[in-house]
């Protein structure tokens, strides 16, 4: 055509995208769960008999119902309802509060005059007159507690055993690797005292076999550098098939196998400070330095939880601060994924 020889047709420009952003998912192609309309009611009007009998018991321990109504996406029944604010506690299995963050929900809350975020609560008869525990709701219940209120709303869910589920979809407060372990662990003890299933049971709730490990280290040892161990009981950790009970007397020996490799750590930590190494990651260098699968092939076959411990007490009794230079730290990078 005329005019436009040698010229070459432009593509249309593609939005660039940063490094390293992540593309948001698209909607799912089709609808689920219910209409609006249909949260209120069912179609043959009534509401299951666990639902009804939990309302007369709301009302047979001073609460009030407030409303009725299923959740959108699986059609569930929950309550809102008015409960006195000494009848509810934290689940015992979570992690500890965090001032700061009480003190900031008391000082908004004061400040507005409103408390507009209704906690979580599953009704659980327990001691002290406590029949409610939330999963979802720890230091907004302080909060309210510091501040003198009388009552707190909450989202009743009927179901007792969703407490453990509901710690996943807790965002108040991002959990870093101690706050998680201690919350698992915590969590295990409990569940053991009620179930005879195995951990594998309970993969949801305990995310990962290494954070069960991890949790009895904390307890043991508040100030524990777990972070620096994570990234390896990731990979050697696994669920042990016994019944709760039976299988914490190998997860404390786990734990114990952990703790014990970690005083051969602090040694040789302490020996390069002398040398005056003062680099914050000198306990993950260390532990680096004696992680058998660190290097080791895909192909080849996973070594267990105690095949690991063994081989890294090995190396660590036969490990030489004195051979240890500052170029080898500076060489590390950095801390590994996991640390707090």
């Amino acid at each position: 055509m005329a005019g436009t020889r040698g010229k070459t047709t432009k593509a249309p420009k593609v939005p660039k995208t940063h490094a390293g952003a992540r593309r948001r998912r698209k909607p799912a192609g089709a609808s689920t769960g219910l209409p609006a309309t249909e949260l209120a009611s069912r179609a043959d009007g009534e509401k299951p008999s666990a639902v009804a009998e939990l309302c007369e018991a709301i009302s047979t321990d001073g609460g009030a119902v407030l409303a009725s109504y299923r959740e959108p996406y699986g059609g569930r029944w929950l309550l809102l309802a008015a409960l006195p604010i000494e009848r509810v506690a934290a689940t015992p299995y979570q992690r500890n509060l965090s001032d700061t963050h009480v003190r900031k929900l008391e000082m908004v809350i004061s400040k507005l005059g409103r408390f507009l975020d209704p906690i979580i609560v599953v009704r659980a008869p327990g001691e002290g007159g406590v029949h409610y525990w939330t999963p979802n709701g720890h230091h907004r219940l302080a909060a309210m507690r510091t501040l003198g209120a009388k009552s707190i709303t909450a989202i009743v869910v009927p179901e007792p055993a969703a407490a453990y589920q509901i710690l996943a979809l807790n965002t108040e407060k991002a959990h870093n690797l101690r706050e998680r372990a201690l919350e698992v662990i915590r969590m295990y003890r409990e569940l053991a005292r009620l179930d005879q299933v195995t951990e594998e049971h309970y993969a949801l709730e305990f995310e990962e076999p290494a954070l069960i490990t991890l949790g009895l280290c904390y307890e043991a040892q508040p100030r524990f550098s777990g972070g620096a161990y994570h990234p390896i009981l990731k990979r050697c950790d696994q669920f042990i098939n016994k019944p709760l009970h039976d299988a914490m007397a190998i997860r404390e020996a786990r734990a114990g196998a952990v703790r014990a490799l970690d005083e051969q750590v602090s040694r040789h930590v302490e020996a390069l400070k002398q040398k005056g190494l003062t680099s914050p990651y000198l306990r993950s260098f260390v532990v680096a330095r004696l992680n058998p699968i660190r290097f080791r092939p895909k192909e080849a076959e996973p070594l267990g939880f105690d095949e690991v411990m063994d081989r890294m007490t090995k190396a660590a009794a036969r490990f030489n601060p004195e051979k240890i230079k500052m170029d080898d730290l500076a060489k590390t990078g950095g801390a590994p994924e996991g640390m707090e």
